[in-house]
């Protein structure tokens, strides 16, 4: 207990001792530096993997320290406080089951989803049955992973299921959390979807937390790259599955894209019903400014990328162009326009017949926005996005509008197709999609506001296990660059002579290399952490072991790296990596590439695992029977299949037992088991490991836990707080500082009066590189992040309201989609039976007036569009009919009596040789008829049953003829069915890209008319629904648009070709439509 107590003590006198820190009060109010220590906190153990006996030992429920209790003023005046306080009276109704459901045998506690799904299923909610399924997974959970939910757990999984943000803190135990609200409402059957940010992570959770789900009857799916269509089908259909949010995304633009029922992945028609966001706040917001885009090819314009690159060259900033930091933006100058036209040898940069200027503008965006190793890393001749968030490399991610193709010329490499739009989506409008959403993190309040007003999500604060302990210490600010990393090298450097171990969060790879060079030169051993595929690989080890005594880490970001940082190491990481070495190199001598396997992680500095005889024994028998396997076997042993052996060997090691393992090797004593004694050496090096970390990590907690320094604010606080939240997990000790200098690139970005603050600085000191804790200086860092974040919440606020008249149209564009492809053949017939229709209607319309008489009409006009209609089809029966034996028919039946909608022909007009024969084709048409008779939308006069008789007339015709085309092809029903949903589908998704092209193009148009004092979302508005036609009061333009291009492809192109030729125009047509 007085180790835990005084550990927060020892953090900041660590720091306080160090001869580098300057405290300011000759100017300014002196800063605090050393922090009051801490109270002490309640006694309480920390959460660990319990054992199946010792947790059956302690049936009553372990009281959580904070969950609940409003105890002081200030929890009396929170609303959070109260919220949380009245799930109390859930927890303690889960906590009142807890001692009946430990006493089930396992077949009676999986018996309870079944009994849950029938009391459902008798017209009873998830609210009657949440508690005690809450309590059946909590006892699931200690029976299968030996971890039991906590009351603030609880807590948490109440907040997911009623669709709110559960804010906690790192180390709190989210992943379990989630378990509680993903298998309540599998319970409906109706799929429930886990999102994380990684595949990494869904990987893990689906076979981690899995094991909760399968050990009660439910399946679990898991999506990754690179599945095949068939497995992504399968997961989808599971009761719970585990992907990640670009996977989501993406599967669904293509099954909107998909030929055929058979070719989707989701459940369809209701792909969604209750989604968890892990990380929700850097799926919402932080990736809610890049658009989910498909895209397809255009190589027309490659090789102007290389030429304007060179032109980029030799432009020269502030002469030539003008750089826009804030909006990435750039201007050209008058100058640099008639010299960039000078180069290319043209007389206009914007001239639609020769366009150079987009090409320039991306060329010179690469040059001054696209930094190497900080945006993108070059790899295999290819440039590859570095995720600005996490640190990650996105090998499949390509930029947009030319800038991935500028970058490329910028970089010599080859030049990649242009890409052109054909779905798009913003994870704000996909996830809006879901009827119930949650999300957990731990950092969303600051956002509260946004998830409020864009998602209708609340956060609630969920309390801390135990209480937090962290000492977060003021900030330092440098007047240079130089004076910030010497400072942060002597930090890390006084922290390693301590024993410390310390992770410093670096924004970009160019940083963090610099850094460690820098350690280098001081000889201080440390591990990085970046987007350098020899370190991204053993992202998880490096990360695990970052809580070591003397462990120095240098990572790019934190965000979403998904693994806890254990003071002392991570025991199963440890053993495992001890397994490695001692057994890899007997199974294969073939060496490792480093860009899917990367460097092995540095233990220098770091102190040795003592392992006993026994596990010493356990290691040679391994090593010897691998040695042997490699031998016997004819074909050397790949390292990537030697590493995956062992990697099962763990896993399947977790699931036996080290008591079934030596009963298996007993038996099997003559054999050469390899699996078995390579997870029997695994679980006994795993004893010592557990007794080694234990043991370091209390050393680790008296010398004050684990520091993080940051080395430069983000553009929003809710990042800097992941950061911080990696110190101090599960009531642990720690420390955190963040060293900022004015020279860092957010500073630079939003125009900070960065000679005010040296002004400042030269007061106090004359020494630039000296470190300031003046609160002056912080309180306008601060205040410049925060009006950052405002920036950025204006970008994503624009981008969802300029993509919610995208969505509007996403939506019935997608529904008649799924209409297409889900409906019968009937069904397609139908819908091409009513474009005719409407395409022999307008033709009629626009030619006739029903308030004058038909001498009046433009008829010849009328039969010569007409004509045109189906081609070659109607040249021949409309030869010798003129506009006199048009109007002579006219006249005839302008007094006849009652007309016979099954067979109507005009006199003296030319028959169909087909009527409609059978049972639907004759209902088919008589519907149509009625539609024409009540149209009200068609203007009314004198003569409008003579105009409607021309429509029945017309329209007829034009089917009849239709079907006697597809009679004479000979083609079986089923064959002409699948053309005609073909020529649907295509037909749409050309009229959809083609759409998106343009919308993309007017949303940067309508910024110019904000100079004419209108709002450019409103312009973009009016004019998105007008090229669409989709408004609240006509979406009848739409409809025009698919008609003609149905009826150009069904009766011009498709009757005079045959099915090879067909299929190869349909195709020519989509890729004119794309580009």
């Amino acid at each position: 207990m007085a180790l835990a107590a005084g550990a927060a003590t020892a953090a900041a006198a660590s720091l306080c001792s160090s001869p580098f820190v300057l405290l300011v009060s000759a100017v300014t109010p002196a800063p605090r530096v050393c922090p009051s220590r801490p109270k002490r906190p309640p006694p309480s153990t920390a959460r660990t993997p319990l054992s199946r006996a010792a947790a059956a030992a302690s049936i009553a429920p372990v009281a959580s320290a904070s969950a609940g209790k409003v105890g002081s003023w200030r929890d009396l005046c929170s609303l959070n406080a109260w919220v949380v306080r009245d799930y109390r009276r859930l927890v303690d109704a889960v906590g009142a089951l807890e001692p009946r459901l430990r006493g089930l045998p396992d077949e009676r506690l999986r018996a309870k989803t079944d009994e849950f799904r029938a009391r459902l299923a008798r017209g009873e909610t998830l609210a009657d049955v949440q508690a005690e399924a809450f309590a059946v997974v909590r006892e699931a959970a200690r029976r299968t992973l030996g971890m039991r939910h906590f009351d603030v757990q609880i807590i948490g999984g109440a907040v997911l299921h009623d669709g709110c943000i559960a804010e906690m803190k790192t180390g709190e135990g989210k992943t379990l959390v989630s378990t509680l609200a993903a298998y309540l409402n599998a319970l409906t059957g109706e799929g429930v979807h886990v999102v994380t940010v990684n595949d990494y992570l869904a990987q893990r959770d689906a076979e981690w937390m899995g094991c909760v789900h399968r050990f009660l009857g439910l399946s679990v799916g898991l999506i990754q790259a690179g599945m095949k269509a068939d497995e992504r089908r399968a997961n989808y259909r599971c009761d719970i599955t585990y992907t990640n949010n670009s996977e989501l995304g993406f599967d669904y633009l293509r099954d909107n894209l998909s030929r055929n029922k058979e070719q989707l992945v989701m459940r369809w028609p209701t792909p969604f019903h209750f989604a968890i966001v892990d990380e929700v706040d850097s799926v919402l917001i932080d990736e809610g400014r890049n658009p989910l885009l498909i895209s397809g090819e255009d190589n027309r314009d490659a090789a102007r990328y290389p030429v304007a690159a060179k032109v980029a060259d030799l432009l020269i900033e502030g002469v030539h162009y003008t750089v826009e930091l804030k909006s990435n933006n750039i201007d050209l100058t008058e100058e640099g326009v008639i010299c960039a036209e000078m180069i290319l040898g043209t007389n206009d940069l914007w001239d639609e017949n020769d366009p150079w200027a987009r090409f320039v503008m991306n060329a010179l965006k690469a040059k001054e926005f696209y930094r190497r190793d900080v945006q993108y890393i070059v790899r295999d001749g290819k440039a590859l996005i570095i995720n600005e968030l996490t640190g990650r490399v996105e090998p499949k991610r390509r930029w947009s509008d030319g800038i991935h193709q500028a970058v490329e010329a910028k970089e010599g490499l080859k030049i990649q197709a242009d890409s052109v739009i054909v779905a798009q989506i913003t994870y704000q409008s996909l996830f809006k999609l879901y009827p119930k959403l949650s999300g957990m993190t731990g950092t969303a309040k600051t956002e509260e506001k946004e998830f409020l007003k864009m998602f209708k999500m609340p956060v609630i604060e969920v309390p801390t296990n135990l209480p937090n302990i962290r000492v977060d210490l003021p900030i330092q600010a440098f007047a240079t660059a130089r004076g910030k990393w010497q400072y942060v090298r002597a930090e890390v450097e006084s922290m390693f002579h301590l024993g410390r171990p310390v992770l410093v969060g670096t924004t970009s790879v160019e940083s963090s290399e610099y850094l460690s060079d820098l350690l280098k030169a001081c000889n201080i051993p440390h591990n990085v952490l970046n987007a350098r595929p020899k370190y991204a690989a053993r992202e998880a080890e490096i990360v695990a072991q970052a809580g070591r005594k003397h462990a120095i880490t240098i990572s790019t970001n934190m965000a979403g790296r998904g693994t806890d940082i254990i003071l002392g190491g991570n025991p199963k990481m440890l053993a495992k990596e001890i397994i490695e070495d001692n057994v890899l190199p007997f199974l294969t001598h073939e060496s490792p590439d480093l860009e899917t396997v990367g460097e092995s992680t540095s233990h220098k500095g770091l102190s040795k695992i003592k392992l006993g005889p026994s596990s010493l024994g356990h290691l040679a028998k391994a090593a010897i029977i691998a040695k042997y396997v490699q031998k016997s076997e004819r074909n050397e042993w790949p390292f990537q299949k030697a590493k995956s052996t062992i990697a099962e060997s763990v896993e399947m090691s977790h699931t036996v037992g080290m008591e079934k393992l030596q009963e298996r090797l007993a038996k099997e004593s003559e054999m050469y088991p390899l699996c078995d004694t390579i997870g029997l050496a695994y679980l006994t090096v795993l004893r010592d490991c557990e007794i080694h970390c234990s043991a370091e990590g209390a050393e680790v907690k008296a010398l004050g836990g684990l520091h993080v320094i940051g080395t430069s604010l983000h553009e929003s606080r809710r990042i800097d707080n992941q950061l911080r939240g990696r110190a101090g997990r599960q009531g642990d000790p720690g420390s955190t500082r963040f060293m900022v200098s004015l020279q860092d690139e957010m500073f630079r970005k939003f125009n900070l009066d960065t000679e005010w603050a040296v002004r400042l600085i030269s007061r106090i000191t004359n020494d630039e590189d000296i470190a300031i804790e003046s609160n002056a200086v912080v309180k306008q860092l601060l205040g410049l992040q925060i009006n950052a974040e405002k920036y950025y919440f204006g970008i994503r606020k624009s981008l969802v309201e300029f993509d919610e008249v995208l969505e509007v149209q996403r939506k019935h564009v997608y529904n008649l989609r799924q209409v297409i492809l889900s409906g019968d053949s009937e069904s397609c017939s139908e819908q091409i039976f009513q474009y005719m229709q409407a395409v022999a209607d307008d033709v009629i319309l626009g030619n006739v007036d029903p308030q004058k008489p038909p001498n009046t009409w433009k008829l010849a006009n009328l039969l010569d569009e007409f004509v045109n209609l189906g081609g070659k089809l109607l040249d021949e029966p409309f030869k010798e009919i003129q506009e006199k034996d048009l109007l002579s028919s006219l006249e005839q039946i302008r007094g006849c009596g009652p007309l016979n909608g099954d067979n109507f022909t005009l006199p003296n007009m030319p028959i169909s040789r087909n009527s409609f024969r059978g049972i639907r084709k004759r209902t088919s048409s008589m519907m149509r008829w009625l539609v024409i008779c009540v149209d009200d939308a068609s203007k009314k006069g004198r003569y409008t049953s003579i105009v409607n008789m021309l429509r029945k007339y017309f329209g007829d015709f034009l089917i009849a003829t239709y079907l006697d085309a597809v009679q004479e092809s000979r083609y079986d029903d089923a064959y002409i069915r699948g053309i005609e949903r073909e020529i649907l589908l295509k037909t749409l998704d050309a009229l959809w890209k083609d759409h998106l092209v343009n919308m993309n193009k007017l949303s940067s148009a309508v910024n110019v008319r904000s100079f004419g004092h209108r709002n450019p979302l409103e312009e973009y508005k009016i004019d998105g629904c007008r090229a669409c036609g989709i408004s609240l009061r006509e979406k009848t333009k739409l409809k025009k648009k698919i008609k003609d291009l149905v009826m150009r492809n069904i009766l011009i192109e498709w009757p005079t070709q045959t099915t090879s030729t067909f299929a190869h125009t349909l195709d020519q047509q989509s890729m004119e439509d794309d580009t």
